[in-house]
């Protein structure tokens, strides 16, 4: 191997929401753990500290081993955007200036950043990646795929907001990643999104799938022209309209909608306010808007490659009605996004990054990889692990729980390595029978602390899903919503929601083999191969990453019981 050429790459999202760190030997990714899952403080936007020790620690190895630290931003790629446009100054002076000034300081607040890696990694190079070539490359290698269009939906990646494009990987390892086309700020699907959803009263950055939950009540027609005003399509894409949605300024104190968007919809909604049918049809428009929108940018990205296989990534890509709708169009044979398809997941592209740049290969690792982060394995437990609970072992734990889910218990499940991304994989889930009507509203009330109408997603045998969500094809990251079918909507209406779609994930024993094992012998009970299957964590705390975690979520959710490892933990 050529010497310029990194052995140990550390790739980094740090310094803004969702921070992360992966790890990169030899041009394979050996681990990949978001920081909020080890600090406990949702959407971190620390330096993961607590991730680069673990990932370092595991391979036995220091911050002196580190060849190459791989950022994913670059400072200078803001400044196009200190230029106001001419549009934008004659028809918003005030706001264009202060656009301009935002992403002059934010350019030198990154710049600042690579400075302080520089000093905490004095041996390593740093290496600053585009923010959405890192996401394209991570959407990428996830997929296993050897050819594909690569479309990429954020809020903000430096200035480009949409970008397609191709990746082919050939025979002997080598990578050809080539951007096709690029859409920038302002025009952004993300944030017209997160505008909304702050809108409607819910945690921007955050809540967004409430409000795509809450738009299978409403009504879109009352906001369908306004929200076609706002976002209007365009041939290679779309653009967005700065009289009803505000010129972005790099700021969370900034208006992001206009006087004249709230005039034409409604005040601004308290998070302690009810929800009322405007607020139900403005999200109703939203997401039928996003959605075309999603489905055109598809039709453009298989234009422009040639591709028959879709990878997706950036924040919008977490929009499964959205992925759905362009699966089931039939523009592309495959669409895949990868767990972490949000920010955090550009700390494995950024890497990936890096080690392309000096290889021109694609690392290994990345394919249809999500369990990347800590395990437990061996842990041993105190008979009284925390005041008012007790704690025995298991011997044949997937049996057990079969029949405890049978028996109407909602139970937290933590065992094996860490899950990558936001969604729960079976490895930090709260599981429970489809079989019981109460067991969704005991879950929203007591559990997850959350709104009535949010659904709660199912975990099928992969030889079975059909039976019940036409998929089309496997689902093992949760990541598309699909229309259920009749036989779901007899015996397990639990998780169907209103809108007649479940986001359903597949498993098989290659996949999760205790997961397997579970739904094998809970179908074996009851005729069903389907569990509910949703995040062990509560409202506004991340997913548990650690036992103590999981024994704090035992302790301030009602959940009935915890499978930690092997342990069986329940309060007295």
């Amino acid at each position: 191997m050529s010497r310029s050429v990194p052995n140990v790459v550390l790739g980094l999202c740090a310094f803004t929401h969702d921070s992360a760190a992966a790890l990169l030997i030899d041009g394979r990714l050996v681990g990949f753990v978001e920081e909020e899952r080890l600090s406990g403080v949702k959407h971190d936007r620390s330096f993961p500290r607590h991730a680069v020790q673990w990932l370092l620690g595991q391979q036995g190895l220091s911050v002196a081993d580190v060849d190459e630290v791989a950022y994913n931003f670059v400072p200078a790629r803001y400044l196009p955007a200190a230029i106001p446009a001419p549009a934008q100054l004659v028809g918003d002076p005030h706001r264009a200036m202060a656009r301009s000034r935002s992403f002059v300081k934010v350019a030198a607040r990154t710049h600042a950043r690579l400075a302080e890696l520089r000093a905490w990694f004095p041996r390593a190079r740093v290496r600053a990646i585009p923010h959405h070539h890192a996401h394209g490359l991570y959407a990428f290698a996830a997929s296993g795929a050897d050819d594909a269009a690569v479309l990429i939906v954020d809020s903000l990646g430096e200035t480009e907001t949409t970008t397609i494009a191709s990746a082919h990987h050939s025979g002997n390892g080598r990578l050809a990643y080539r951007q096709r086309e690029a859409i920038t700020d302002p025009a952004s699907l993300g944030y017209v999104y997160g505008a909304m959803t702050e809108h409607l009263g819910w945690r921007r950055g955050d809540e967004e799938g409430t409000v795509m939950a809450l738009a299978a009540l409403g009504d879109p027609t009352r906001f369908r022209q306004l929200l076609a005003d706002a976002v209007r399509m365009t041939r290679r894409g779309f653009t967005v309209d700065p009289r009803l949605i505000a010129l972005r300024v790099l700021s969370g104190r900034a208006q992001r909608l206009t006087p004249e968007f709230i005039a034409r919809t409604c005040p601004p909604r308290h998070s302690d306010e009810p929800v009322t049918d405007v607020h139900q049809d403005l999200a109703a428009a939203l997401q039928e808007r996003t959605e075309q929108i999603m489905l055109h940018l598809a039709r453009r990205a298989r234009q422009a490659t040639g591709a028959s296989t879709l990878c997706v990534g950036g924040g919008v890509a977490m929009n499964c009605l959205s992925i759905g709708r362009i699966a089931d169009a039939g523009i592309f044979e495959a669409v895949t996004v990868p767990p972490a398809p949000g920010d955090s997941g550009t700390a494995t592209g950024a890497a990936l990054a890096s080690w392309h740049h000096h290889s021109g290969h694609i690392a290994t690792g990345a394919g249809n990889a999500c369990y990347l982060g800590p395990a437990f394995g061996g842990l041993t437990l105190a008979t009284t692990p925390r005041p008012g609970a007790r704690a025995r072992r298991l011997q044949h734990r997937a049996r057990y729980l079969a029949e405890q889910l049978a028996a109407g218990l909602i139970i937290g499940v933590f065992t094996g390595a860490l899950e990558a991304g936001p969604r729960a994989l079976g490895h930090r889930s709260i599981l429970a029978s489809p079989l019981d009507s109460s067991v969704v509203d005991r879950l929203n009330a007591t559990v997850k602390y959350r709104e009535p109408f949010r659904p709660f997603a199912p975990v099928i045998l992969a030889d079975k899903a059909s039976d019940y969500v036409r998929l089309g094809a496997p689902s093992p990251f949760m990541s598309r919503a699909h229309p259920v079918t009749d036989l779901a909507l007899e015996r397990i209406p639990s998780i169907v929601h209103a809108n007649g779609t479940a986001r359903a994930q597949t498993v098989d024993a290659a996949q999760n083999q205790f997961l397997t094992e579970v739904l094998t012998e809970f179908a074996a009970l009851t005729g069903t191969p389907v569990l509910i299957n949703t995040s062990l964590n509560v409202k506004g705390k991340p997913i548990c990453g650690t036992p103590d975690m999981a024994l704090d979520c035992l302790a301030e959710s009602g959940i009935d019981a915890l499978l930690l490892e092997d342990w069986w933990v329940v309060r007295q």
